[in-house]
């Protein structure tokens, strides 16, 4: 099969089109041809060597994927040849076929293609688990920095489709995005301080930037609300010092897969795509991908 592979850290130039072996399901694994690939922000700091976790070259990046069940492993049962899926492996997407896990993988949502539903793994999984495991509930206030990005997108849909009340940063070409999938109050984080006037007024921070904007989030936060940031080590102590819940990442299971694959069928939430590189250009979607303040997800494309 033709794959994405690299055999050290470093810049995107590391990335290789070559071919390797095509893999082979195993006990409750099922083999996915790939339509789509998502391109995640943590597949390019895995590349450059910034997470923190072992690694064996040659590398195939990636986790998230869109495509059709080419064949399954033994013991599989309710999944078979032939259905359009989607999910998480862990044995890399940038290539034409991947491995992964049933628990790992749903059934596509019929409304969508394959690009748009490989935005889901990473954007929309993570958005989900963060508002289920934050609890939020109708008039809840919600703060989503990068309202517009992978992740943000689909935290404010799902926040909206709580009831909650959204509060979303965004740069100026975003603003009226953002609004239109339901933020109630956007900011332009370049236009001031982000956090004038909210002092102890949101029950709920996801922060997907990081840094000094993660810092400038705890005063917003009331005491007993809760706060997730996607960026690094959740940080336990500083929300003990705040009265605040700090709640970590989770993965989803392939029920909230299935959960989501509905809301997108019944149209209480849209993807958004970034833009879409065939799987020969993944240099070109990393360096996209680096430069940030895009709209939605970036894809790979391994077929029309």
């Amino acid at each position: 099969m033709q794959a994405i592979r690299y055999y050290q850290f470093g810049g995107p130039e590391v990335l290789q089109l070559e071919v390797a072996t095509k893999p082979v399901p195993q006990e409750g694994e099922v083999l996915i041809r790939i339509a789509a690939a998502g391109v995640l922000p943590v597949d390019w700091k895995i590349r450059k060597g910034l997470f923190p976790m072992p690694i064996k070259f040659p590398v195939i990046p990636g986790t998230a994927f869109a495509g059709v069940i080419e064949s399954v492993g033994p013991g599989v049962t309710g999944l078979v040849a032939g259905q359009e899926v989607f999910g998480r492996s862990t044995n890399g997407t940038y290539a034409e076929y991947t491995t992964a896990p049933v628990d790992a993988v749903a059934l596509k949502p019929s409304s969508i293609g394959f690009v748009e539903a490989a935005t889901i793994s990473g954007g929309a999984t993570t958005a989900w688990c963060a508002i289920k495991n934050a609890g939020i509930k109708a008039g809840d206030r919600v703060f989503i920095h990068g309202a517009g990005g992978g992740v943000g997108l689909f935290a404010v849909q799902f926040a909206k489709s709580k009831g909650a009340n959204v509060i979303g940063t965004a740069g100026p070409l975003n603003m009226d995005y953002i609004r239109s999938i339901g933020v109630d109050h956007a900011i332009d984080y370049t236009a001031g301080p982000f956090e004038a006037g909210l002092e102890r007024e949101v029950d709920f921070v996801l922060d997907t930037i990081g840094g000094a904007t993660l810092e400038r989030s705890w005063p917003l936060i009331k005491p007993g609300g809760a706060l997730l940031t996607i960026t690094g080590q959740p940080p336990i102590e500083r929300g003990q010092q705040e009265g605040v819940r700090v709640l970590r990442s989770v993965l989803a299971s392939n029920q909230d897969l299935a959960d989501i694959a509905e809301l997108i069928d019944t149209g209480v939430v849209h993807a958004q795509v970034q833009a879409v590189f065939p799987l020969g250009e993944a240099r070109e979607a990393h360096i996209r991908s680096e430069a940030g303040h895009g709209r939605g997800r970036i894809v790979l494309e391994t077929e029309k």
